[in-house]
């Protein structure tokens, strides 16, 4: 009787051996999770301080 071999999945840091039941993660599944995660920003982005969105306009009392 022959002991089933554990499965292997190459990483960036080499192979790495998986625990029984575990599948290992493909290309579908990784980008199926980068479909399904909410949009940001790639660099951070400047406040829309212009007319009706100016905060610092709004707060301006001296035309009361």
């Amino acid at each position: 009787m022959t002991t089933p071999r554990p499965n292997n999945e190459p990483t960036d840091q080499g192979e790495q051996m998986l625990v029984a039941g575990v599948a290992p993660i493909t290309p579908r599944d990784r980008l199926a999770l980068r479909l399904a995660a909410r949009l940001t920003p790639r660099a951070p982005q400047k406040p829309c301080d212009l007319g009706l969105f100016d905060e610092a306009a709004r707060n301006q009392l001296s035309l009361f």
